[in-house]
């Protein structure tokens, strides 16, 4: 593997996450060179063309992996990421799964163990480690302004009378489905990160859309080491959002409303190299109270990029990978028993 080529890249999938979140970061940074793509689905051939002259369109997964890449990203739907996984890492890939890495904590350490038996790369596309109001959070809790951080509120609530057509309409928790396996595993890596690891989890899970094969309306209450709570909301459900995030500390709290622009932007073509991609609106400043004032604080700007950019130096040997596989884990572990808090009406220990 040259130290100044681009790496190559396949992609199996090119819906949603293959296009946007996966496929417009690779076309944007010159370490890489997206080779390949598996898809079946003629209109999204044209947009592999458009986006990434001189890639390959492939119907399956064998094809691929024979083209002996750098790197296969996994933007399947969630109940097959670990076959196309362990597949392109026994054809020799390093390998990128988006979230949830499986839909059993057990088939997840399976896949991590599988790939350290092997001595290859695998890491989780946890994109909102980059988001600019989590980075904002980090940095305020990091600081000490806000004192000893005790409590986090987080949540995701984006209103969908309905889910667009595609497997996520028809998936149910078994294959992976639901808003608990597509939000959770961000909300529940972020905490862990902000504030750590879970010692319980109590849970409340509906399905409240007519139509819905699968939950979408989730609380979580997780507590954590030395009395910390966190607590997340993802819904569907909810005309008037709450807060993105609350952080409340001893001396002080933070507090910020609406969504990170970066997946907007990058449905929309803006690339990642112009100015204003992953700043906010003015009208999404944060809110400090400390020490008795209040002030503005400014989101910091988020960083997507990032992700692909330190997983170029990780396998040129300068450094770790993005996201350690066994913190995907660590977040299904806590999905798992949510849903066994939920199924029996009580408080689980992890």
């Amino acid at each position: 593997m040259s130290a100044v080529e681009p790496l190559r890249v396949g992609i199996v999938g090119y819906g949603l996450a293959g296009r946007v979140f996966h496929g417009a970061l690779l076309a944007a940074d010159p370490a890489w060179r997206v080779d390949a793509v598996v898809t079946r689905d003629r209109d999204r051939a044209g947009q592999v063309t458009a986006a990434h002259p001189g890639a390959v369109i492939v119907s399956d997964l064998d094809a691929l992996v024979r083209r002996e890449l750098d790197l296969v990203v996994v933007a399947t739907p969630n109940d097959s990421h670990v076959e196309t996984a362990t597949r392109a890492l026994g054809a020799g890939a390093a390998v990128v799964v988006d979230k949830p890495l499986a839909t059993s904590a057990a088939e997840a350490r399976g896949l991590v163990e599988f790939a350290e038996s092997l001595g290859r790369p695998l890491t989780v596309y946890q994109n909102r480690r980059w988001d600019g109001d989590f980075l904002t959070a980090t940095r305020l809790a990091g600081s000490g302004e806000l004192g000893e951080v005790h409590t986090v509120e987080s949540r995701f609530e984006p209103w969908k009378l309905e889910n667009r057509d595609g497997w996520k309409r028809r998936a149910t928790p078994a294959d992976g489905g639901g808003i608990l396996f597509d939000l959770g595993p961000h909300l529940v890596d972020q905490v862990l990160r902000l504030v750590g690891p879970a010692l319980t989890v109590h849970a409340e899970i509906a399905t409240r859309r007519p139509s819905g094969s699968a939950d979408d309306d989730v609380f979580l209450s997780l507590e954590h080491d030395g009395g910390r709570r966190s607590r997340l909301v993802m819904s569907h459900v909810a005309a008037l959002p709450g807060p993105r995030f609350r952080v409340l500390g001893s001396a002080g709290a933070y507090e910020v409303h609406g969504l990170d622009p970066q997946e907007a932007q990058l449905a929309s073509g803006l690339a990642p190299a112009d100015s204003s991609y992953g700043v906010d609106r003015g009208d999404r400043r944060g809110v400090v109270t400390a020490g008795g004032s209040r002030r503005d604080e400014p989101t910091d700007p988020g960083r997507y990029p990032e992700f692909y950019s330190q997983l170029a130096r990780a396998l040129r040997g300068e450094g770790a990978l993005p996201v350690d596989p066994w913190d995907a884990v660590r977040v299904l572990e806590v999905i798992e028993a949510a849903r066994r808090s939920a199924d029996e009406g009580r408080v689980v220990r992890l």
